[in-house]
């Protein structure tokens, strides 16, 4: 572990550009903390904390000097590899009507995201298992993750809507980096995982770590974990499906409004749909997909039917795939405690309130 005076931070950024990177860090846009182009440290949200709560989320200026103290905006890492919207194939038909299919496949870019939370780096490596660790991987997820260079900020400022801590995710950032920061007021604390991490350290202005610092580090982190006050219930990996009739159920479908916000801003979730663009002229067609949400109507069709259709199954769904049926496919929990899908649902449902109250576990500590 070393040390980077935040004086000196530009540094990180010249030298990722110096190597081929291009950057991407969060940035205030439209009322919002999200991921864009960044070239200069000032364009990133310097002093701003967020204020979220259930169906709540705004910002507020400060005099912190930091550009981390804030939870999480809408938008994860997930649009970088796993995209709203791409195309697969193109179709084009010549003069004699010989049909060829064209790949598209994504260009490799080299990109060094910085500011990634440990609920995305853990949300993005679990999207690893499901695109890039399968028999069939998928091309244009592993393109895209192979070009990226990751920078994690461990989380110094939870939202009242986080709980990474009960999933075992956060709030500091353990696996998946390249590099990872740990922000104080002086500073930066630097730590590297990858052999492209270190290659990068002997080009930064770098101090010994005093024990000072290790010591704030460690009580920023203990606070960080202390101001959460949600978490999900221990039991539900066992009770969630026996508890398919609960009557919660239904009270839920009473306010789900099934807009799926929360599967959009989800970092796990990957539901999709497929579906052609011809041309006018009929010669050429574009294969795609795009995100789509177990909460809408047609994303269960099949064959003139309609499995879930109705809010409740739709939830209903969601809640134990994610909670449940994730630990027979990946091993664990398709939660990461990142509480968006809490922040961005207009009618406030809270996760973690819903689960607590199906598993009837009663130690569930909410603010």
């Amino acid at each position: 572990m070393k040390f980077l005076p935040r004086e000196k931070f530009q540094n990180l950024l010249n030298v990722l550009r110096r190597e081929g990177y291009h950057c991407i860090g969060p940035q205030v846009k439209n009322g919002a903390i999200v991921y864009d182009t960044i070239n200069k440290v000032t364009e990133l949200p310097i002093g701003i904390h967020d204020k979220q709560a259930p169906g709540q989320y705004r910002l507020e200026n400060t005099d912190d000097s930091r550009y981390f103290a804030w939870a999480n905006g809408p938008q994860a890492i997930k649009p970088l590899t796993f995209t709203p919207r791409e195309s697969l194939w193109r179709v084009k038909r010549n003069r004699e009507g010989e049909i060829r299919f064209l790949e598209t496949l994504p260009e490799e870019q080299a990109i060094a995201v910085i500011g990634v939370r440990s609920c995305d780096m853990v949300a993005m490596l679990l999207q690893d298992q499901h695109f890039c660790y399968q028999k069939y991987p998928d091309v244009y997820y592993s393109s895209r993750r192979r070009g990226l260079f990751l920078i994690a900020v461990d989380c110094s400022h939870p939202a009242d809507t986080c709980f990474c801590h009960s999933t075992g995710d956060g709030p500091s950032v353990n696996v998946g980096f390249d590099m990872a920061l740990t922000e104080l007021d002086e500073g930066f604390l630097v730590r590297v995982r990858s052999v492209n991490g270190r290659a990068l350290l002997t080009d930064l202005p770098l101090k010994e770590v005093t024990k000072e610092q290790r010591t704030l580090a460690k009580r920023q982190h203990q606070i960080a974990i202390e101001a959460q006050k949600r978490r999900l219930p221990s039991l539900y990996k066992e009770a969630s499906l026996a508890e398919l009739e609960h009557p919660r159920w239904e009270e839920i479908a009473q306010r789900c409004l099934s807009c799926s916000n929360c599967t959009s801003v989800c970092p796990t979730c990957f539901c999709h749909s497929e579906g052609e663009t011809p041309s006018l002229d009929g010669r050429t067609s574009e294969h795609y997909r795009e995100w789509d949400s177990c909460f809408t109507v047609g994303h269960s069709y099949m064959h003139n039917f309609v499995p879930r259709d109705s809010t409740m199954l739709r939830y209903r769904q969601w809640l134990v795939h994610k909670l449940c049926i994730w630990h027979k496919q990946y091993g664990r929990s398709g939660c990461v405690g990142c509480g968006r899908c809490i922040t961005w649902c207009p009618v406030g449902i809270d996760i973690t309130e819903e689960a607590t109250i199906i598993c009837g576990e009663k130690n569930h500590a909410q603010s």
